[in-house]
């Protein structure tokens, strides 16, 4: 009877051996997926082929909301194309068209960027777009874990800002 009792201890000792042997490999495998998603992220900059798809609105006077996994916004080489929900005070010409329920939707030439490097390998990428109404200036942060923010304001409606992470090719 004792060699049952043993049996399902050694198991135990076997499985708890086990699982520190992959505990023990988990920090490197973890420290080469970042750096192999940091590469990507780099590389979907560079070459102005961006697509960040967007998990939460935050907008001036309605707080912060989730938002569904429909929602992103790319870049195209010289062409923003923006499929982003809009919660907020539309003004103007906007308002007066009623055009405003649509959201942040359309595709359109990037007319001026500017990018820049900041702390910790973020880089910022300001675009200034036309839309069929309005003016925009989308400035994103992207950093290297593939985190993004994206801040939106125009002369129409109140500021908005989105988070979200960006999706990259496997």
């Amino acid at each position: 009877m004792r060699s049952d009792k043993a049996a399902p201890i050694v198991t135990v000792g076997i499985i708890a051996i086990i699982a520190l042997l992959v505990a023990c490999a988990t920090p490197q495998q973890r420290a080469e997926r970042q750096q192999q998603k940091a590469a990507e992220t780099a590389l979907a900059i560079d070459s102005m082929r961006l697509h960040i798809d967007v998990t939460m609105m935050n907008t001036l006077r309605y707080g912060s909301r989730n938002v569904t996994s429909d929602f992103y916004l790319e870049l195209r080489g010289d062409t923003l194309v923006s499929y982003l929900p809009y919660l907020g005070q539309v003004h103007g010409t906007v308002a007066a068209y009623g055009s405003a329920g649509q959201g942040l939707n359309f595709t359109a030439p990037i007319d001026q960027m500017t990018k820049s490097n900041h702390k910790h390998g973020m880089t910022r990428l300001e675009m200034l777009v036309h839309s069929k109404e309005e003016r925009h200036i989308y400035t994103l942060e992207v950093y290297p874990n593939g985190q993004a923010y994206i801040n939106v304001r125009s002369g129409e409606r109140d500021p908005i800002s989105f988070d979200g992470s960006v999706k990259t090719e496997k």
